[in-house]
C-alpha cells in the first residue's frame, strides 16, 4: 500500500514538473554549434554542454576518422533526464551529425536506462568528416529532422596528440518547426505510470498520432491501420509480460508503419493541392471560353438586325434619308463589334498562351520539387561510394584511389566491382542530373602520362554509365591531369588525397530555376 501512494506521489510530482517547462523553452533563433574536421588516425576528445532546458546533464564521446569505416563515436551521457518530462511530444533521444553544408544525420537513438536522470552509451559511425554533433528529444526514433528541444550541443574538441583541430561555428539549425509539438490537439503519450511502459511503446504512440496529425486517417488509412494493429501487439505483449525485445521489434515495427502513413499522407495531400490548383485553373479557361462564345452569339444577332433593316429600307422609299442614317450607324456598330470579335480573338490567344505557359511552369516547378525532395536520398546513396559534398554545380562524389588496381592503370580493382556497379546504377537512375567526371592525380610523371592517364580513368567511368543506359548527353568526362591538386604534394599522404575522381551531377533544368535547387 505505501508502495502505492509513494508512485502515485511521484507521478503527480512529474506531472507539475512537466507544466512547469514551457517556462524554460528555448527561444524561436537558430541555434549555433561548433563543427569540427577530424584528422584521419587521430583519437579526439569532444566535450558536451546542457542547452537552457537541462544545464546539468553531461557528455564525452572520443571520436576517430578511419579510412575503412568513416568517423567513428564513442558517446557517453550522465545526468539525462526521462525525455516524456519536456512535453506531450516527446518519447525518446536521437543523435544527429550537421555538417556546415546543411546536411543532417539522424545517427541513433539514445535509450533509457533508469527511472530518473539516467546515463547511457552509443556507438555509431558517420561518412562524414566535419560535423558538429547534438542530441534532441524526439517522439520516436526514426525522425528525419531533429526537433527545436536541443538537449546538449558540442564544445570545442582537443586532441589525444595535442594538435590544434580546424573549428567551425557557422553550424545554425532553426528544428523543426511542426505544428504537431504547438498544437493543442498533440495528446498524451501514456495514460498512466511511465515507469511502467517501455520506450518503444511511448514512440509507437507518438508515431502514430503524427500520423493522425498529417492527415493518415483520410489519406492512409491502411497504412495507419496496420500502424495500429502493430502498436496494439505491442501493448498486449507487454500486459501479458512477454520479453523486451520481442515487445521491441513488434513496437518497432508499429513505428516504421505510421512513419509510412505519415509520408503517404503528405504525398496525398500535396498531389491533393495540385490537382484542385489546376481544376480552378481550368474553370478560368472554360469561363473565358464561355465569354467569347457569348460575344459571337452577340455579333450574330446585330448581323441579323442589320439584314433586316436592309429589307425594310427598300420597302420604304420614303424613309430612304432616315433609313440611310440608320444604316451607316449601323455599319459603324457592326465595325466596332468585328473590331471586339477581333480583340476577344486576340485575348483567347493570350489566355492559351498563358495556359500553355503555366502548365510548363507547373511541370518545371514539379521537377525541381521532385529533385529537391529526393536530394536527402540521393545524398545517402552516393555517401556508400565516397565523400559527398556540394557546391554551386551540383552534388559532388569524390571517389578515393582503392577503385583501381594500381596509382598509375585505368582498370578497376576486382574487389570494387559490386560497389562500382551500384554507383554507376544509382548515377543511372539519377535522370534529372547531368554527370560531370573529372580525373585528377599526383605530380608523378610527364604531363603528357597523366594527363592520358586521366583520361583513360574519367573515359572508364563515363563507358561503364554508358553500358547502363545512360545518354551520352548526359556524361562529360575530362581528365584533368596533375593541375588542380587540393594538397601539395609533398608527402605519399597528399599525394593519395590527389589521385581522385570527382564526380559532379548537375541540374538539368531551365535557367530561372537551376538557381533554386542550387540554393
Amino acid at each position: 500500500m505505501k508502495k502505492f501512494r509513494s508512485a502515485k506521489i511521484l507521478s503527480l510530482l512529474f506531472a507539475l514538473f512537466s507544466l512547469t517547462l514551457p517556462i524554460f523553452a528555448q527561444l524561436d533563433v537558430p541555434r549555433e554549434t561548433t563543427a569540427v574536421t577530424y584528422p584521419l588516425d587521430e583519437l579526439v576528445f569532444l566535450q558536451f554542454r546542457g542547452t537552457t532546458r537541462f544545464p546539468r546533464m553531461k557528455g564525452e564521446a572520443k571520436i576517430k576518422r578511419t579510412n575503412k569505416n568513416g568517423t567513428e563515436i564513442e558517446l557517453s551521457i550522465s545526468k539525462m533526464p526521462r525525455p516524456f518530462e519536456l512535453g506531450a511530444g516527446y518519447a525518446t533521444y536521437v543523435l544527429w551529425a550537421v555538417s556546415p553544408t546543411g546536411q543532417i544525420n539522424n545517427l541513433g537513438e539514445i535509450k533509457r536506462r533508469g527511472f530518473f536522470e539516467f546515463d547511457s552509451t552509443i556507438s555509431v559511425t558517420t561518412p562524414l568528416q566535419t560535423f558538429a554533433l547534438m542530441i534532441t528529444a524526439e517522439p520516436h526514433f526514426l525522425v528525419t529532422r531533429p526537433s527545436r528541444s536541443v538537449m546538449l550541443e558540442n564544445t570545442s574538441p582537443y586532441a589525444k596528440s595535442g594538435r590544434t583541430l580546424a573549428t567551425t561555428t557557422t553550424v545554425q539549425y532553426f528544428g523543426n518547426s511542426s505544428d504537431y509539438f504547438n498544437d493543442a490537439r498533440t495528446p498524451e503519450i501514456a495514460e498512466v505510470d511511465y515507469r511502467e511502459i517501455p520506450s518503444s511503446i511511448l514512440q509507437a504512440k507518438q508515431a502514430v498520432a503524427l500520423a493522425k496529425f498529417a492527415g493518415a486517417q483520410r489519406d492512409a488509412p491502411e497504412e495507419l491501420q496496420e500502424a495500429e494493429t502493430l502498436l496494439k501487439r505491442a501493448e498486449d505483449e507487454w500486459q501479458a509480460k512477454r520479453s523486451e525485445d520481442i515487445i521491441d521489434v513488434s513496437a518497432r515495427k508499429a513505428i516504421g508503419a505510421a512513419v509510412k502513413a505519415e509520408n503517404n499522407a503528405a504525398s496525398s495531400k500535396q498531389s491533393r493541392e495540385k490537382l484542385n490548383e489546376k481544376i480552378r485553373a481550368d474553370a478560368e479557361v472554360r469561363d473565358q471560353e464561355q465569354k467569347f462564345v457569348d460575344a459571337q452569339d452577340q455579333i450574330d444577332a446585330l448581323k441579323a438586325e442589320l439584314s433586316r433593316e436592309t429589307r425594310n429600307r427598300e420597302l420604304a422609299e420614303r424613309d430612304a434619308q432616315n433609313f440611310s442614317d440608320q444604316v451607316k450607324q449601323l455599319r459603324n456598330e457592326n465595325t466596332q463589334l468585328r473590331n471586339e470579335n477581333e480583340t476577344a480573338k486576340i485575348k483567347l490567344a493570350q489566355i492559351e498562351g498563358e495556359k500553355i505557359a503555366l502548365q510548363r511552369q507547373q511541370d518545371a516547378a514539379n521537377r525541381l520539387a521532385r529533385m529537391q525532395a529526393n536530394e536527402g536520398v540521393l545524398f545517402d546513396s552516393l555517401g556508400r561510394f565516397g565523400a559527398v559534398s556540394k557546391n554551386d554545380r551540383g552534388i559532388v562524389v569524390i571517389l578515393p584511389e582503392n577503385y583501381w588496381t594500381g596509382t598509375r592503370v585505368s582498370s578497376f580493382a576486382t574487389a570494387n566491382e559490386p560497389k562500382l556497379a551500384s554507383m554507376v546504377e544509382v548515377l543511372a537512375n539519377s535522370t534529372d542530373y547531368k554527370i560531370v567526371i573529372e580525373s585528377h592525380t599526383d605530380n608523378s610523371g610527364t604531363p603528357d602520362e597523366l594527363q592520358t592517364l586521366t583520361q583513360e580513368r574519367a573515359q572508364a567511368i563515363a563507358d561503364r554509365l554508358l553500358t547502363y543506359g545512360v545518354s551520352q548527353d548526359r556524361i562529360e568526362a575530362r581528365g584533368m591531369g596533375a593541375g588542380l591538386p587540393i594538397v601539395p604534394n609533398s608527402t605519399n599522404a597528399n599525394r593519395a588525397k590527389n589521385r581522385r575522381i570527382q564526380i559532379t551531377l548537375v541540374p538539368i533544368l531551365p535557367a530561372n530555376l537551376s538557381s533554386n535547387i542550387q540554393n
